[in-house]
């Protein structure tokens, strides 16, 4: 039985061998191409979405230069997340809904930061668009 996060192909084209990673609050999952039958409530730490180098070029061009989110495009079935129920199956326990505040406020704590020091030399293109597409999915997800 499988119970943790394995590295999965790129979430748009498929193609195995990918080269950049992006984590994601659970609450991205219902902004994700065929998403519907996922319950992101019960999701359990981040969702980590992969590109390959291809699609990577086009992703960093489509959020830093054009302003879009790639996400919609983005298939949920390539996604890396870890659900409650999975954890209950192993363990043979009834859990609790996760509370996702705390990893939330974090991701959203370092998106902000990521975003305020852009011109840091530390800060890489990578960075700058997981903060974006992160800020992104706190403005689509309000209220939620």
């Amino acid at each position: 039985m499988y119970t943790g996060k394995t590295e999965k192909a790129c979430c748009l084209c498929g193609n195995p061998d990918t080269a950049t990673r992006l984590d994601l609050p659970p609450r991205a999952v219902p902004l994700l191409k065929h998403a519907d039958p996922i319950a992101w409530q019960d999701i359990v730490g981040e969702v980590s979405i992969y590109f390959c180098d291809s699609d990577w070029e086009t992703v960093r061009d489509l959020v830093l230069e054009t302003g879009m989110s790639p996400l919609s495009r983005c298939n949920a079935a390539r996604a890396s997340f870890d659900l409650r129920e999975d954890f209950e199956a192993l363990l043979n326990d009834i859990r609790d809904e996760p509370d996702h505040t705390e990893i939330e406020s974090e991701m959203r704590a370092e998106a902000e930061e990521t975003l305020a020091n852009r011109d840091d030399p530390y800060v890489e293109e990578r960075d700058l668009v997981e903060a974006r597409v992160i800020e992104w999915v706190f403005e689509d997800t309000e209220g939620e």
